[in-house]
């Protein structure tokens, strides 16, 4: 073969996977645009679905709005009476984050108790576990039978049901850390507050979001229920308390709409606790890393 022979055939390099490569980025590039509008638009249509589902119901069976509203009538009353819920609304969100702000610091305080005493779990945490495993209803009256005041008892229950997962998830965050670096740190002669503050709070900062994002939603039950035992009216009454008072009415438009107000409370507070988890993970946690 001469060398006028060679200068026929066909070039071979890597520049001919160039197009597969490209049309495999393209691909993937395409795959993630439409889940990204997947994302929003799949929940909004199914939930626009079931709205008009729950309209047609009521037209085609002719159901009286003290029975079942039609979705308009319960917007158009959430609109009328947007003064009265509003105010309970403002008196529900405030003994949820109270409640959890209070489960946050006490939840977080005794899991670091916890994990540098072995003595102080096994004395205390069974009255954590007979909290978290007795009904809220059951405790609620004698709470508010022994407390006077009916706002501290609200946040009484609320925190109750809303603390164990906040201490059962940093403790077992704390106890997660590595223990290769745990022996690493011990042999560079670390303190145990120095092994708390530079291994254990970082490796449990997961479980503690995770806790937070379901220690948020209980509060949020645990203030309405809480509101339902207390069944006091007047200023400075609840959500719950405007569910029951408009089904001793048969107002149920109004019920439906207060009932819409606490979904929608707690679906914000799992947002806003979701973001807090991203924004606090997003740089290094696998939980949180983007993937192709």
């Amino acid at each position: 073969m001469t060398i006028a022979d060679t200068t026929e055939l066909p070039a071979r390099s890597d520049a001919g996977q160039g197009p597969v490569f490209d049309a495999d980025e393209e691909r993937r590039a395409r795959k993630k645009r439409i889940e990204g509008i997947a994302k929003y638009v799949i929940p909004l249509a199914v939930m626009s679905i079931a709205i008009w589902y729950w309209d047609r119901i009521v037209v085609w069976n002719e159901i009286e709005p003290y029975i079942l509203p039609r979705p308009g009538l319960v917007l158009q009353t959430l609109i009328e009476d947007w003064g009265t819920l509003s105010a309970s609304l403002l008196i529900t969100l405030q003994i949820t984050g109270l409640a959890l702000g209070v489960a946050v610091i006490g939840g977080v305080g005794l899991a670091i108790i916890f994990s540098l005493s072995r003595y102080a779990e096994m004395s205390f945490s069974p009255f954590a576990v007979i909290l978290q495993v007795t009904p809220i209803v059951s405790i609620a009256p004698l709470i508010f039978i022994y407390i006077e005041s009916r706002m501290v008892g609200l946040l009484l229950c609320a925190w109750i049901v809303a603390f164990f997962p906040i201490l059962a998830n940093t403790t077992l965050g704390l106890k997660s850390a590595d223990h290769n670096l745990r022996d690493l740190m011990t042999i560079y002669r670390a303190n145990r507050w120095q092994r708390l503050r530079y291994l254990q709070l970082p490796s449990a900062l997961p479980y503690f979001l995770g806790g937070l994002k379901i220690a948020g939603g209980l509060a949020l039950i645990g203030a309405v229920v809480a509101e339902y035992v207390a069944g006091t009216g007047g200023i400075g009454t609840g959500l719950a308390f405007r569910i029951l008072e408009a089904g001793y009415r048969l107002q149920i438009p109004r019920m439906f709409a207060a009932l819409i107000l606490i979904a929608v409370t707690g679906v914000i507070i799992y947002a806003t606790t979701s973001l807090i988890a991203h924004l606090a993970l997003r740089k290094w946690h696998e939980s949180a890393l983007k993937r192709d």
